[in-house]
């Protein structure tokens, strides 16, 4: 049975997506808003609902999530995987761009209960080659940057998970490592190479080292530049 669904589901993947929005809707129950554009993805969720005007370009793989839900004027580029969990939740106007691989462990052999739920904000962008295990929870702030590449968040060691979250309009740089419990506070730029090992208080700091540590609280000018819209087309009550 699971088979013949992947199997359906590649062969809609072949489809122009004004076809696909009806097959989805019809073999799978799936709710498929306006305008919303699928390349050549497969989007497999036991429950999924994408609202309108949201782009998804080629080469991804969604597959083995239970709950799937995108916002409005979500764009999702190209060659991203998102497997499994309980819940992957994609705000209004985010970006996910390419080449990022955001998993989570089924049934880990761990001695604490997981949340395995990812939230991304509203307005949040990230950009590429990035890993995101939300083996446990997961939550990316409103209009928050995980910018350049190559950085890895992780909830869960050999035998423990813990959640990791990064604040509202947060921006986090190339090369950066989240162990299991971290977490960046709002309104913070987290610099390149860092690696952030549990929870850093304050907004309006850079943090940055092995351990990272607060460095130099935020200028004004500084603070205006991490609170400036993500995309040109954000409205403002995003």
């Amino acid at each position: 049975m699971r088979t013949f669904r992947l199997a359906t589901l590649g062969c809609i993947a072949l489809l122009p997506s004004f076809l696909k929005r009806p097959c989805y809707r019809l073999f799978f129950g799936y709710k498929i808003g306006r305008r919303v554009h699928v390349g050549l993805s497969i989007i497999d969720a036991r429950r999924c609902e994408i609202d309108a005007d949201t782009s998804i370009g080629h080469f991804n793989v969604i597959i083995g999530v239970t709950s799937l839900r995108m916002g409005d004027h979500v764009r999702i580029g190209h060659l991203n995987i998102i497997r499994g969990g309980d819940e992957v939740r994609i705000g209004r106007y985010s970006d996910i761009i390419r080449l990022n691989e955001i998993n989570s462990i089924p049934d880990p052999e761990v001695v604490n209960p997981v949340d395995p739920t990812l939230i991304i904000g509203p307005g949040t962008i990230i950009t590429t080659g990035h890993k995101i295990d939300f083996t446990d929870r997961v939550e990316i702030g409103r209009r928050a940057i995980i910018g350049g590449r190559n950085s890895s968040l992780w909830t869960h060691n050999r035998q423990q998970t813990q959640p990791i979250s990064i604040g509202d309009y947060a921006y986090v740089g190339s090369e950066i490592r989240m162990a299991p419990g971290a977490s960046v506070p709002s309104r913070c730029i987290v610099g390149i190479g860092s690696v952030i090992v549990g929870k850093i208080d304050a907004e309006g700091w850079l943090i940055a080292g092995v351990p990272a540590k607060r460095v130099k609280e935020l200028s004004a000018e500084d603070r205006f530049l991490v609170e400036r819209k993500t995309r040109l087309d954000l409205p403002d009550d995003v």
